[in-house]
């Protein structure tokens, strides 16, 4: 008999959407036009991707001149901050971060540094918000970026960004913001956030990976981080990926469209599964209680590990994790339970679970009495409990 399977890991990544699929179909298997060429098959490409582009831009408020097509969170982080700091090298060295942010925006801060820029870190409570006074209090005449992210990929906390963006902006400073987590699950408008670069990745809201985007406002001028045949308006080279793109649209779209809804829902079985999880003895919420992300539960369970967990619960069918997927290799403690203030041995007994579409409250009920059990079996084998 075929196990049944709980997949609890989309803050990982999502299943495709029927909607992303039946928009790519097409430019998988028939239309195949590279968009730079000149003839029809090409050209449909290239209204495809022109398309996409507009609905793209409309789910956040943009304009469609204002959305640049990348592989991904990743490549939008980099381009993002590694060209801001060549481009505006000669008004300052400085660049303003804080100690949560995911990899991406932490590696390519550090990359600067051999290169003569400053990076200051900004701590976090322990709930893990930036506090907008040390934000201005850390601005020099040299800055010349700030990076905070709109919602963490681990704990679910949702950031302040408009009030973080305007004292940017009052101290002239560009703003970026990766919010490849918030897209497609909470509101997220550019005009309102007060933002200067957003990045995105569609495989976060049941688009397709391997795709994402760049948002840059209009007016500010930053080098290309690929070079090549000068593709997307000679910001971003390499031969777009019409599938992708228009799957990420299409994926996007739907997102919006059906938000309240599911926002409501999946907020609902969160805090739902939260409560039966803190019922287990020595557990504590990590994240905010309530400027949190509508599917996340992120919880510490003290005196076991949190790869003993997922590895008992995965199987149970159940498929969660314990922190960032992107450093799911590390024996280290996750940063950004560190710098909320978890000592390292609470910090390794971490377990988050991001609910999805496909979730009921069956599924909420028999995590958390699988949970229990785990719990129970592990604990019996530590030395830490029996201690």
């Amino acid at each position: 008999m075929q196990k049944r399977i709980i997949y609890v890991d989309n803050a990982a990544t999502t299943p495709l959407s029927k909607e992303a699929f039946e928009a790519m179909r097409p430019w998988l298997t028939e239309r195949w036009g590279n968009p730079s060429s000149i003839y029809s098959i090409a050209r449909d490409s290239r209204r495809a991707i022109e398309k996409a582009r507009e609905d793209v831009a409309a789910a956040i408020g943009a304009k469609p001149d204002e959305i640049y097509f990348t592989s991904g969170g990743t490549e939008s982080d980099n381009w993002a901050i590694k060209s801001t700091a060549k481009a505006f090298a000669s008004k300052g060295r400085h660049l303003i971060t804080s100690a949560i942010e995911h990899h991406a925006v932490t590696e390519s801060m550090e990359s600067l540094k051999s290169e003569g820029f400053e990076v200051t870190i900004l701590p976090v409570d322990k709930y893990g918000l930036v506090d907008p006074a040390e934000l201005e209090k850390a601005i020099r005449p040299d800055t010349i970026l700030i990076s905070i992210m709109t919602a963490n990929n681990e704990i679910g906390t949702i950031q302040p960004i408009a009030e973080l963006a305007e004292i940017a902006h009052k101290h002239k400073v560009l703003f970026h913001t990766d919010a490849v987590q918030a897209v497609g699950h909470i509101p997220v408008n550019v005009e309102e956030l007060k933002v200067d670069m957003l990045s995105m990745s569609a495989h976060k809201f049941h688009g397709p990976q391997g795709v994402g985007a760049l948002y840059i406002r209009k007016g500010i001028r930053i080098p290309p981080l690929l070079h090549g045949g000068g593709h997307e308006r000679g910001r971003r080279s390499g031969t777009e990926n019409v599938a992708g793109v228009c799957g990420m649209a299409a994926a996007l779209k739907h997102a919006i469209e059906t938000m309240p809804e599911t926002s409501a829902r999946l907020a609902r079985l969160r805090d739902r599964l939260i409560e039966k999880i803190l019922q287990i003895p020595h557990t504590q919420l990590t994240g905010h209680p309530e400027k949190r992300l509508p599917g996340t539960v992120s919880v510490v369970i003290n005196y076991i590990e949190g790869e003993s967990i997922i590895l008992l619960l995965d199987r149970y069918g159940i498929c969660a994790s314990s922190g960032s997927a992107c450093t799911s290799g590390s024996l280290d403690p996750s940063h950004v339970l560190l710098a909320i203030g978890l000592p390292h041995e609470v910090a390794h007994g971490s377990l988050r679970i991001t609910l999805g579409d496909d979730n009921t409250e069956e599924d909420v009920d028999f995590i958390a009495e699988k949970l229990v059990e785990v719990v129970e079996k592990l604990r019996a084998m530590s030395p830490l409990w029996k201690g």
